[in-house]
């Protein structure tokens, strides 16, 4: 066989099958855009980590993964297209609706992993634009932001598809009704949880409680339908939302300072004493560094008890922390015992006394009777 016999038979063998070297072609340059974007991304990603501006981070994190993905889907797409040319197949007429619905899923996922991210890197910082972060504002901002991007690349591909978006909203207008006696609970608690979000009668992180109820913990989740708080004994509570708006809500984090109440009792016999110690008990407190002395404070003997006189320490402290204000209290209850014993008193207990008007008289025969029986 002549060498030019042979050319003209691979050049007829390649213009037959060319769809194949161009499949190859395209799946190869997909493949080189998808290794040149990530090595472009990651250097990218040292030098806006020594940046200030969260915004940058969040949005190359977010594209990471879409990304990659995307470019996939255009390239087989893309060589999908140069395959289809050369068969008849049915299935390759799904390429185009397949291409546009992953299309718009990608780029739904692209900017709900930029808004979790943007809401990790916002509750990270202690401030933004100089105002403190309410991290439960910024959890529901992000979940109605996702919501409003799921509920629109819903819509889109709808309307991708063929669908009739007006047809759709007015199904949607006309089952309604129906959706909402049969998620009645649901629905509740989703309004529920909404209310909590505009009203904030607390947030993530605060110490909650309700007389109504046996609840009581550190808020851990507020979500759409449940709230979850951790008991002080570490044990999940999950309370549907609806709940949260027919009781009453004690938010003790919020206090703005914690209070002593306290009733001491020193002796009658000290009587004299009490308005000496009454008087240094309350120079003591107004000159306790952690007292704060613009609350109400008042130390008054108020009281004839019946093994003691009672007088009593009403007073605020300035922290609100639980461990904090026990350490407080405990240095305040010493400083007072110290006060009274500096006076030369002392607290009082239950004692009981017995007094004959007339004194005690025993018959000496009776006497020597007892001393007989004892010897």
């Amino acid at each position: 066989m002549e060498i030019s016999e042979i050319i003209n038979k691979t050049m007829a063998y390649l213009k037959s099958d060319a769809w194949i070297i161009q499949v190859f072609f395209i799946v190869f340059i997909t493949l080189l855009i998808d290794f040149l974007q990530k090595r472009v991304i990651e250097k990218l990603k040292k030098k806006l980590e020594k940046t200030d501006n969260f915004w940058d981070d969040a949005l190359l994190l977010a594209a990471q993964g879409p990304l990659s993905l995307f470019i996939w889907l255009q390239g087989l797409a893309f060589a999908a297209d140069v395959v289809r040319s050369e068969s008849n197949a049915i299935i390759f007429n799904a390429i185009e609706p397949i291409r546009t619905v992953g299309s718009v899923i990608i780029i739904a996922w692209f900017m709900s992993r930029f808004i979790l991210n943007a809401e990790k890197n916002i509750l990270s910082q202690r401030q933004v634009l100089g105002k403190p972060i309410d991290r439960t504002t910024a959890d529901a901002i992000t979940k109605l932001l996702r919501i409003s991007i799921y509920i629109t690349a819903v819509l889109v591909i709808l309307q991708s598809l063929g669908y009739s978006i007006s047809g759709v909203l007015a199904f949607g207008g006309v089952s309604g009704i129906a959706v909402g006696f049969a998620a009645k609970d649901l629905l509740s608690n989703f309004f529920g949880g909404l209310i909590i979000y505009l009203d904030r009668p607390f947030a993530v992180g605060d110490w909650v409680r309700s007389p109504d109820k046996e609840i009581e913990g550190t808020v851990e989740e507020i979500g759409w339908r449940l709230t979850r708080i951790r008991t002080f004994d570490k044990r999940p509570i999950y309370v549907p939302n609806s709940v949260f708006t027919t009781i009453t809500v004690e938010n003790p984090s919020r206090m703005t300072n914690r209070r002593i109440y306290e009733i001491i009792g020193i002796r009658y016999d000290d009587v004299d004493k009490m308005e000496d110690i009454v008087r240094d008990v309350k120079q003591m407190l107004k000159e306790h560094p952690e007292i704060d002395t613009n609350q109400t404070m008042i130390v008054n003997f108020n009281k004839f008890a019946s093994s003691s006189l009672d007088f009593f320490v009403y007073t605020f402290t300035k922290t609100t922390e639980w461990v904090e204000f026990h350490e407080i209290k405990q240095d305040v209850m010493l400083k007072i015992i110290a006060i009274i014993e500096s006076h030369h008193a002392e607290c009082a207990f239950p004692t009981s006394t017995l007094h004959v008007p007339n004194g005690v008289n025993l018959n000496t025969a009776v006497i020597r009777d007892v001393k007989t029986g004892m010897d």
